[in-house]
């Protein structure tokens, strides 16, 4: 539900006039032949439309040539770059609407910067670009946190909302895995003191709104290469289209210098060199809806193209915590009486753990309306006692970890009693099936156990049978042992598994993989898992995660959300495919406007080649201006496309090509013989040729 929602914000936003109308503008700012050399066949499309409009001009002054047939196709070609530059503007246009509010966010933040380190009541405020490495800075309830940091004092509730769009606070405190803090972010409760880690300008961020505008968007391995590809075309076609002349010369006749250009630009794939830099940057925008940061177009990219998917079992697989999946009486105690010593037990007990107890006796065993006498003593869940319970009545109620019920017990009865072989055998089991189990007792006599599981996220399953579809390995880390793991592994339904996993482990088993030519994707969010992070093609860090952890990353989720790297992998298979698809349409595109053009060019000539006009169009002159003219609207008409992707489904290669091949190869085929004749017949309607 929540991608589909994306998917909607995604396409209203395409159609926002507040993007819209600021990118007809920038499609003229890069008409500056400086900006449009990063993009070589748009770049040549300049260069020969600049030499068109002089001939044009030229023509006008002295009143020679088809003044009306010149000037059209000139203008069409203006449009055919403007176009180009418009499906590039309106792709980072998206990007940097979302980098003027974090733009607004750290120019309007104030520090409170301590004097000294030992007095929290001694501070100076200072903006927070003025801020150095090192500095310490108080940060209250209501403060927006002026820079990436960690806590060196404190625990506070902190509202993320700012650079990750959701509004539930999280709990950032001093020590362990959860110190790391960042600037724009706001205090809720409670007072922290910070420590800035990264100098004005090098922020996460004043990083992530030049990811997000665009402005640091470096070109991919796959996209140079076809970048090349592109300019070797290019440069193919001008060395045919000059010879021409000489040809037309030796039948008898002659070329105008802007008939050739006509013919030049519809030979080279202007529709794909248009839009490949908006598909680039649409792929990366898409990740920043889906609240994912990448580092580099490199990593959009390598995650469509990875082999293998590494994912922590706790909060990926499985739910982050254990909880209760049945209650098991010892033979003379009923499944109700059980139940209800559960419960009442675990009133006091605040964990996740204890709560799920709580759940399971209210719904599954008809528990919801039990009362708590108001004169009972509850005994608090302590990790030094590892129980909880609740003494009422003149009884003695307690659940907790096997070994201290067994204690309780024995110091209750004031003897060493026998355990009943059903409750050593329901302890057995639930270990033996990688569970924890919980013993629960009344005063010295055992009532049965608790049965406590990492419970495997329900759609879980059939999303990893949908990656091994796809030719995706997926691997589960954990620091369980063999025996859980491998129980966990077989329920969820991953390939493989790696137990009680070591940082070492994982760095020993991405470089092994791709020793053997993978491409590798895991996700981390502790110092531990930094190594691994920076080894792994697609590195994805928590953004609650340690400094270390997101620095070593090529991408940082602004959730949280370690599931959410298989809609990484999604998004860079969709970015792949996209590009894939466009490339084949225009390849396919470019063969039927040579349909059009070639014969109107050379009828003259050779009288042969009316053969090929198998469109019928009317005059050479409207077959040049028809393909010209269609070949600049069809990059309006694939600009939706390009930013929003081609849907993307779980299906092999081969699958997958014979899909690009009927559709955008052959529609590629079609779609230019139809628009390039009803464009004619227009043409011919409204004798503009």
């Amino acid at each position: 539900m929540q991608a589909k929602l994306r998917k909607r914000t995604a396409a209203s936003a395409m159609l926002d006039p507040a993007i819209l109308l600021p990118a007809i503008g920038h499609a003229f700012v890069k008409l500056d032949p400086r900006t449009l050399i990063k993009n070589p066949v748009m770049f040549v499309l300049e260069v020969v439309t600049v030499l068109t409009t002089i001939l044009t001009i030229r023509n006008i002054v002295a009143g020679n040539g088809s003044l009306g047939f010149d000037l059209q196709i000139t203008i069409w070609l203006w449009f055919t770059i403007l176009f180009a530059n418009f499906a590039e503007a309106v792709a980072e246009g998206r990007g940097k609407a979302q980098a003027d509010t974090l733009r607004q966010t750290r120019a309007s933040t104030v520090a409170k910067r301590l004097l000294m380190p030992d007095n929290h009541e001694l501070y100076e405020g200072v903006a927070a670009e003025h801020l150095k490495v090192g500095d310490l800075v108080l940060c209250e309830a209501g403060d927006t946190i002026p820079g990436d940091g960690d806590i060196i004092e404190g625990i506070a509730s902190v509202n993320e909302a700012a650079v990750t769009g959701e509004s539930a606070p999280v709990i950032r405190e001093s020590g362990g895995d959860r110190s790391a803090v960042t600037g724009g972010t706001n205090v809720i409760s409670d007072r922290i003191v910070v420590k800035i880690t990264a100098a004005a300008g090098s922020s996460f961020l004043d990083r992530m709104i030049g990811l997000v505008e665009g402005a640091e968007r470096q070109k991919t391995p796959n996209e140079i290469a076809l970048n090349i590809l592109l300019v070797g075309l290019t440069i193919i076609f001008v060395f045919a289209t000059v010879t021409i002349p000489s040809f037309a010369t030796y039948a008898g006749g002659s070329i105008s210098v802007i008939v050739l250009v006509a013919l030049f630009v519809t030979l080279i794939p202007t529709t794909i060199g248009a839009l490949l830099s908006a598909i680039g940057i649409a792929g990366m925008d898409r990740l920043v809806r889906f609240n994912v940061l990448a580092m580099s177009g490199r990593a959009v990219e390598a995650a469509g193209d990875i082999d293998t998917l590494l994912l922590d079992k706790t909060g990926t697989i499985t739910f982050g915590n254990r909880l209760a999946s049945e209650i098991i009486p010892v033979p003379g105690v009923s499944d109700t009486e059980a139940a209800e010593a559960a419960l009442l037990a675990s009133q006091a007990d605040e964990t996740a753990e204890g709560r799920s107890i709580v759940t399971l006796a209210q719904e599954k065993h008809g528990l919801a309306n039990v009362a708590v006498p108001g004169a009972a003593s509850f005994i608090a869940f302590s990790a030094m006692t590892r129980l909880s319970g609740v003494d009422l009545d003149g009884r003695n109620l307690r659940k907790g970890a096997v070994d201290s019920i067994l204690k309780f017990v024995r110091d209750e009865s004031g003897a060493d009693i026998a355990e009943p072989p059903a409750f050593r055998a329901a302890v057995d089991r639930i270990a033996r099936a990688g569970g924890t189990p919980l013993g629960l007792a009344e005063g010295g006599r055992l009532l049965g156990v608790i049965h406590l599981k990492d419970v495997v996220k329900p759609d879980v399953k059939e999303r990893f049978a949908a990656l091994r579809r796809m030719g995706i390995k997926t691997v589960m880390i954990t620091g369980d042992n063999p025996v859980t793991a491998a129980s966990i592994a077989s329920e969820a339904g991953v390939d493989d598994f790696i137990a009680q996993a070591t940082p070492e482990d994982k760095l020993r088993y991405i470089r092994s993989e791709q020793a053997n030519g993978r491409l590798i994707a895991m996700c981390g969010d502790g110092t531990n898992d930094a190594p691994a992070l920076a080894q792994a093609d697609v590195g994805v860090a928590m953004q609650s995660g340690t400094q270390a952890a997101r620095e070593a990353g090529n991408m940082v989720d602004l959730d949280s959300d370690p599931t959410k790297l298989i809609e990484v992998v999604e998004i860079g298979k969709q970015l792949l495919m996209t590009r894939g698809a466009l490339t084949t349409f225009s390849i396919a595109n470019d063969v039927a406007k040579y349909f059009a053009i070639i014969p109107a060019m050379f009828v003259a000539f050779y009288p042969q080649l009316g053969a090929l006009n198998v469109m019928g169009l009317s005059t050479p002159q409207s077959a040049i201006l028809s393909a010209i003219v269609f070949n600049a609207l069809i990059i309006i008409a694939l600009i939706p496309l390009a930013l929003k992707g081609v849907t993307y489904r779980p299906v092999g290669a081969a699958a997958l090509l014979r899909r690009n091949l009927l559709i955008y190869g052959l529609g590629g085929l079609v779609l230019p013989f139809i628009g390039i004749k009803v464009i004619d017949l227009a043409v011919t309607a409204l004798h503009l040729a």
